[in-house]
């Protein structure tokens, strides 16, 4: 994945801007930055999902803005996203289970325990997704979205009210991830520490209005 000056402006005005970043095949990007800096809009924007003001943005061969931008969001997997990308909490894990299958044809239930086995994740069939500690609910949303085989996957908040110990096992987690081959963009308040092998860190500056909305979705949709 290749961005090179993107940028996404809401109605306040800039969201952020002229991000480039670089990431290889099995790469494991992460932005970070304080609240308001943007981090959310920025996974968005390269998962595809958001228009940009300015920029292009390649995944493998496809590119966008341009015609290729569909292929680009359909080779991104977001396994969560603030505001855009959210398990539901009132069903239990067997029932999202069982609604991912249905909606994605790529993915099957054998898929979702093995991505749940790659991450170390126990999945509790009857607990209700509100009720899940915070690492758990992260890795559910991961291993739910990794079960497509996506050659992408994004996942925003990584370090979202998870302590120092579950801070490491989620990212241990996610470089089994990149092990695979699978690049992933991923944003949190601070970056891990030591980063893995071959991080790449993208610093978001804060907004100067952080209650400014972010840019409207691409076209096409949130997610």
């Amino acid at each position: 994945m290749t961005a090179r000056g993107i940028s996404v402006h809401g109605p306040r005005g800039p969201v952020f801007e002229n991000v480039d970043a670089d990431v290889p095949p099995g790469g494991l990007l992460v932005v970070h930055g304080p609240a308001g800096s943007g981090r959310t809009s920025a996974l968005l924007a390269l998962s595809g999902r958001m228009r940009l003001r300015t920029g292009v943005l390649r995944v493998g061969r496809h590119r966008a803005p341009g015609a290729g931008s569909g292929r680009v969001r359909r080779s991104v997997a977001v396994a969560r996203a603030d505001g855009a990308v959210a398990a539901e909490g009132r069903l239990r894990v067997r029932e999202l289970v069982a609604e991912r299958c249905w909606l994605d044809r790529d993915v099957t239930r054998r898929g979702v325990v093995e991505a749940a086995r790659l991450l170390g994740l126990h999945l509790r069939g009857a607990a209700l997704a509100e009720d899940l500690p915070p690492l758990e609910a992260l890795l559910l949303d991961v291993a739910l979205a990794l079960a497509a085989r996506p050659p992408v996957l994004a996942v925003d908040a990584v370090d979202r009210d998870c302590p120092d110990a579950d801070r490491a096992r989620a990212w241990r987690a996610l470089a089994a991830v990149t092990a695979t081959g699978c690049t992933v963009l991923a944003t949190a308040a601070q970056p891990p520490s030591p980063p893995p092998p071959g991080t790449v860190l993208l610093a978001l500056p804060h907004r100067a209005d952080p209650d400014a909305p972010a840019s409207a979705p691409a076209d096409g949709g949130t997610a």
